[in-house]
């Protein structure tokens, strides 16, 4: 007979491994009556254009509640500079890598849970504090408890928002390659008419969706000239239909629209948020701004797609078409909230999106905005996150540098707390 001893000692301590990391994280929690302030040498406070010195940011429990006075205990950030835990307004943390199909055929929706988790938790080491997760991609309801079990404290992880299935048209977002007598699964709900639309908020709502998301417009090519041609998928309709009992469940809806007259009938129907707006036209443009409506541009993805894009529809790509339209939607004053779409490139590695916000026309502080206050608003939680104020999470992230000097700084996030814990601190 083989000793079994090693194997035992293998998986105690692969049991054992995950209490203590759990135990570190409670080790640094503020428990409810303890107070901590935060030295700030530097502070952005979500709001403002400029930085201010020397401050310092009182915390009980998870809230932020003054400047505190001596006496109580000091995490010194006095050589950094300090600002709200950062908001990705557009995630996939069901997404591992560009092979989702295989994703979706292989692995069960348990080990997808599992793995988004990892993901979430990767986004809020460098900074997440605060997600916006834009449906499971073929796994059901699972969101809803992978956001369950954070509020709940079974797990560590960013707050988030989630949108459960999302929602499509036939022929939409499907697995294409496979023989049509092999019944494979879809990513998104179906819907083809505005009553199984309906249908499909309400069930959504009903297992716990925070936020609806349609596919307004999926595939596109170009044309001889360059130009993106972007079919819809809904009828007017049918996207009414959606935002219509979304909003009267009192739940935001987000649009998935490149351009085209899909994009129009998002707007039109009066979405909350296009994601991606690759392509926006003038009258877009001032649909959005007279009705108030965000734009979550994921600048990032096309970039690291331009090579790709580029072999597949003869020298042209997404990444030429979205730079013009951010650059037009930044002149002219739309609101843009932080999204970066990561999923298909790694989690963890979204930091790289305000490098071409800037890049494309924002300001350092726009863009470290649109990813602090102008998400929070988007989410509906100005209330609660996005700045540094007395009654919002204490949710705080550090760089070493000055981040309105070189956007960059936030690609090498040195300190994150999130409800009053200690996440992760490389500046002792």
């Amino acid at each position: 007979m083989p000793k079994k001893t090693p194997i035992i000692a293998f998986l105690l301590l692969a049991w054992l491994a995950p209490l203590s990391a759990q135990t570190a994280i409670k080790e640094n929690a503020i428990k409810e009556n303890d107070q901590v302030a935060v030295r700030a040498g530097r502070l952005f406070d979500g709001k403002s254009d400029r930085l201010s010195t020397d401050q310092v940011i009182l915390i009980r429990a998870d809230r932020i509640t003054d400047v505190g006075p001596a006496g109580v205990r000091v995490i010194d950030l006095s050589h950094a500079t300090v600002l709200p835990g950062l908001i990705d307004a557009h995630t996939h943390v069901f997404g591992n890598g560009p092979d989702l199909e295989m994703q979706i055929l292989r692995d069960s929706w348990q080990y997808r849970t599992l793995t988004a988790l990892a993901n979430a938790q990767k986004d809020m080491m460098v900074g997440f504090t605060t997600l916006r997760d834009l449906k499971t991609l073929g796994a059901m309801y699972s969101d809803v408890d992978l956001r369950n079990a954070i509020d709940h404290g079974v797990v560590q992880g960013p707050r988030m928002q989630v949108a459960t299935r999302g929602i499509q048209t036939t022929g939409g977002f499907i697995m294409r390659g496979y023989s049509s007598e092999v019944p494979v699964p879809t990513a998104l709900e179906v819907v083809d008419s505005p009553w199984a639309a309906r249908q499909a908020v309400r069930e959504q709502v009903a297992h716990g969706a925070d936020l609806i998301k349609l596919y307004a417009a999926y595939d596109f090519t170009f044309d001889a000239n360059g130009k993106m041609v972007i079919p819809p998928t809904f009828t007017l309709e049918e996207v009414q239909a959606i935002v219509d009992e979304g909003h009267g469940k009192g739940r935001k809806v987000s649009c998935h629209a490149f351009g085209g007259e899909g994009l129009h009938h998002c707007l039109d129907a009066g979405v909350d948020s296009i994601e991606h707006g690759v392509v926006l036209d003038d009258s877009a443009i001032k649909k959005m701004l007279d009705k108030g409506i965000y734009l979550v541009p994921t600048l990032y993805h096309y970039q690291l797609d331009k090579e790709h894009d580029q072999k597949k529809f003869a020298g042209h790509s997404v990444a030429e078409a979205s730079e013009p339209s951010f650059r037009k939607a930044v002149a002219r004053g739309v609101k843009i909230a932080f999204g970066s779409g990561a999923g298909p490139f790694p989690h963890g590695s979204q930091t790289k999106e305000f490098e071409y916000m800037v890049k494309f026309g924002m300001t350092p502080a726009q863009a470290i905005r649109a990813a602090t206050s102008v998400a929070s608003e988007l989410m509906g939680w100005q209330d609660r996150v996005g700045t540094l104020e007395v009654g919002k999470f204490a949710d705080l992230v550090a760089v070493s540098g000055d981040p309105l000097s070189d956007i960059t700084e936030l690609e090498r996030v040195k300190f994150v707390m999130k409800g009053g814990q200690v996440i992760r601190n490389d500046l002792k």
